[in-house]
């Protein structure tokens, strides 16, 4: 089968204006995430919390339990940052992954309906090959982590455990992302289309008067290059 070539640049001419609203709406939770952090007298920058992330994960991936590597680790949002999973930056909320498991999360962070779990990191955790069809990639992902079945099922069900018993520690946050959850998805579903908005009629204009200019600047310079034809001499 040939590599659809048409299809990935019309998607990639697509995105333009989703990515700006999106990382409007990234920002949004951000500094919503303060104010809620604030309130509740510990950020994730806290030795306190700090020293609670590794005396649970260590200095292991929370999902796939491989020694992070400088390089390789990501701040991981167990509920993700975006406008579907509405995760907040938050304790309980923020520890850390390998960027391969990271990379890999994101499929189930953007799906509407979640048909494993109801929060983003379990339904990611529980693509144990046993629910999906033969065609999903994140079991697929899973069956290189872990290639033996019965591994595979009780190294996710330690991993789930081990997240959901350190959650448990930080009822407060567990508190503002319920209620995250049911007040923040017409605010931010309103954000997001204010910002597609936005970003494209002011682009357009931009790009209109932007263009005006140029095409202003090109008939000068190319007055200012033409050569002499005879009748001109």
């Amino acid at each position: 089968m040939s590599f659809p070539t048409s299809a990935c640049l019309r998607k990639a001419g697509g995105r333009a204006k989703s990515d700006v609203a999106n990382k409007l709406v990234s920002m949004f939770l951000h500094e919503l995430s303060r104010k809620i952090v604030a309130s509740l007298d510990l950020s994730v920058t806290d030795p306190a919390y700090t020293d609670a992330v590794e005396a649970v994960f260590g200095s292991d991936c929370c999902y796939c339990s491989v020694p992070l590597e400088l390089d390789r680790v990501a701040i991981k949002h167990l509920e993700g940052m975006n406008r579907i999973r509405l995760g907040l930056h938050i304790p309980g909320n923020v520890i850390l992954a390998c960027r391969r498991c990271n990379g890999e999360k994101r499929r189930d962070d953007q799906l509407l309906q979640l048909s494993l779990a109801e929060s983003g990191w379990e339904s990611f955790i529980s693509h144990d090959s046993t629910q999906c069809g033969a065609t999903c990639k994140t079991c697929a992902y899973w069956s290189r982590i872990w290639p033996d079945p019965v591994a595979r099922i009780e190294n996710m069900a330690k991993a789930r455990f081990r997240i959901t018993a350190f959650r448990a520690r930080y009822p407060a946050s567990l508190e503002w992302s319920r209620r995250a959850s049911t007040t923040l998805r017409p605010i931010v579903d309103s954000l997001y289309r204010d910002c597609q908005k936005f970003a494209t009629d002011e682009i357009r204009r931009t790009v209109v008067a932007s263009f005006s200019e140029l095409e202003r600047n090109l008939d000068i310079n190319l007055a200012k290059h033409q050569t002499p034809t005879d009748e001109h001499l």
